[in-house]
């Protein structure tokens, strides 16, 4: 008679073994499905496709499956969800949902209010990961990152110059169009940049809020006080590419260039005798208004001209 145990045994074991990777392949693809689906949390109604981030999934239904989003009647953008157009549509309709309670600024959005609300507690809890320099809100960390990187995502249209940030951009495009939207409510000057028209106002106000911290002398505006510190640094960044001659003041150098180039972009509107320099206009104009505004001290005579006044000078001090 035939001893089928050891077959038996064997089948047992081979049976054993199936089990055994049948159930380690399916705990290991279930794994691997539960960590695609953590990463791959937003799918695609339409055609199932998932993406990690909820922005990927807008921008795949913008292009491929528009029939899922909802839109805005007033603007058309798209959402997915009926309570985000709802939220969406408060922009429109002027609705301030959410107060703040220190300044009571208004907000449609509460996230909008929660990072408001950091400037008020000071609170900073989006730090730089290269200077560590912090930051209320994660956007402003998000933009400063790109001083490290170099990154420039804005670019100009027209002349291609390229921008860390979108409002710079904007500011630069206005140099082309010729647009000034902000403008002084006392002379109606206009401006291409907010940051212009502040520091345009100081003239009127008489705020000089910038100070040299070698003499104290005080300025309505940082640029020209940092050009007036070149006065006591010698520094002089501005070189005429013809002749190498430097200046402190950018300015300056324009009206040099004017020498070599020969342009004589003032004229006198009475004999039209041109100039390359304003001041040197206005200097010869009172040749014919006989103004002489510049007086000696020491004997009262008066010049028409700044150095002429200087050279009289020499014979009081000998």
């Amino acid at each position: 008679m035939l001893d089928f145990r050891p077959i038996y045994v064997i089948i047992k074991m081979m049976l054993m073994l199936m089990f055994f990777f049948f159930t380690f392949y399916q705990s290991t693809v279930s794994g691997q499905l539960c960590t695609h689906r953590r990463k791959c949390a937003f799918c695609c109604e339409v055609c199932n496709k998932a993406f990690g981030r909820h922005i990927h999934l807008m921008r795949h239904k913008q292009k491929y499956c528009k029939e899922q989003l909802i839109s805005c009647d007033v603007c058309n953008k798209a959402f997915d969800w009926q309570s985000n157009l709802i939220r969406h549509k408060q922009i429109h309709n002027g609705e301030q949902a959410f107060c703040c309670n220190v300044c009571n600024k208004a907000f449609g959005h509460k996230s909008n209010l929660m990072s408001h609300k950091r400037i008020h507690s000071g609170e900073r809890r989006f730090s730089c990961d290269v200077c560590h320099k912090t930051f209320g809100q994660q956007k402003n960390m998000m933009v400063h990152k790109r001083i490290h990187s170099g990154e420039r995502p804005f670019s100009c249209d027209v002349c291609n110059k390229a921008f860390g940030q979108h409002g710079h951009l904007i500011s630069h495009k206005r140099m082309h169009n010729g647009e000034r939207p902000f403008s002084c409510d006392v002379c109606n000057k206009a401006f291409g940049q907010k940051s212009n028209l502040m520091s345009h106002k100081h003239i009127h106000s008489g705020e000089r809020p910038f100070s040299c911290d070698v003499c104290n002398k005080t300025f309505g505006q940082q640029k020209n006080m940092m050009a007036h510190k070149r006065i006591h640094s010698g520094e002089r960044p501005f070189s005429c590419d013809v002749c190498n001659k430097a200046f402190g003041h950018q300015k300056n150098l324009v009206e040099h260039m004017r020498i070599h180039s020969g342009e004589r972009p003032f004229s006198c509107d009475i004999c039209n005798k041109a100039f390359c320099q304003h001041g040197n206009l206005m200097a010869h104009k009172r040749t014919h208004t006989g103004e002489r505004p510049f007086s000696c001290d020491v004997c009262y005579k008066a010049f028409g001209r700044q150095s002429t006044l200087v050279r009289h000078k020499r014979i009081h001090n000998g």
